[in-house]
């Protein structure tokens, strides 16, 4: 059984009608790629996988791991740019997605494969060091709140995220988030890594396939978080 299908420019393997097997999202973007309107390429894992994944006490068909190994590297090669390479480095979203839209409730996780040591790619690539840390720091504390669960647990607790970037912007003498410079966002970016390691007892993920990994199955777990279990009884 097919797992994965990749969409690109003229290399879709779904269309807009297999919305119950790719999502609402995952099957238009095949859609609109096969139509050659400029959407970025990618690749859905399909609802079947997160159908399994429930009914078998959190585990993965077999052979899923192999393909989305294969999916990415044909990612690879359409984009140019290699996951985790130091120079050039991909950087991928995993985004959920339903056969019947619940906009919201599930979540995401952007900026996938920055490492410490692929934000200095992105920075000399990009020529701008500033946008490289900005999209670093994002990184980590979506990933940090959605996959490592470092949220508050209490309507009264505070982001733990948030405090620390109020700390900065104080510091800083900044009004906005967009008012902190390219060290401020580095230093930013280490306080963020810190508050990881210390919550959780051990580092923010470096490997890019673990960092991947993490945001498949926390968008998996997604399916039953109380605001998605809410919306669906409500819709």
């Amino acid at each position: 059984m097919k797992h994965v299908y990749f969409f690109s420019k003229g290399q879709s393997e779904g269309n807009a009608k297999m919305k119950e097997l790719l999502g609402g999202k995952g099957a238009n973007l095949a859609e609109m790629a096969e139509l050659g309107i400029p959407v970025p390429p990618g690749f859905t894992i399909t609802t079947e996988v997160c159908a399994y994944y429930q009914e078998h006490d959190r585990k993965y068909p077999k052979g899923l791991e192999d393909e989305v190994a294969e999916n990415l590297k044909k990612l690879e090669q359409a984009t140019g740019k290699k996951f985790g390479d130091p120079t050039n480095p991909l950087l991928v979203s995993v985004r959920s997605g339903a056969a019947a839209s619940m906009p919201g409730m599930m979540d995401t996780i952007l900026n996938l494969g920055l490492t410490d040591k692929t934000v200095e790619g992105l920075a000399a690539k990009s020529g701008n060091v500033r946008f490289a840390y900005d999209s670093y720091r994002r990184l980590l504390q979506m990933y940090g709140d959605v996959v490592l669960g470092l949220k508050p647990e209490t309507e009264t607790d505070l982001d733990p995220f948030e405090v620390i970037l109020d700390e900065v912007k104080k510091e800083k003498s900044a009004k906005l988030d967009t008012d902190l410079d390219a060290d401020a966002l580095k230093n930013l970016s280490a306080r963020f890594k810190a508050a990881i390691e210390k919550r959780i007892g051990r580092p923010f993920p470096q490997d890019p396939r673990e960092q991947l990994w993490g945001a498949i199955e926390a968008v998996f777990k997604s399916w039953n978080n109380p605001r998605a279990i809410k919306y669906r009884q409500l819709y």
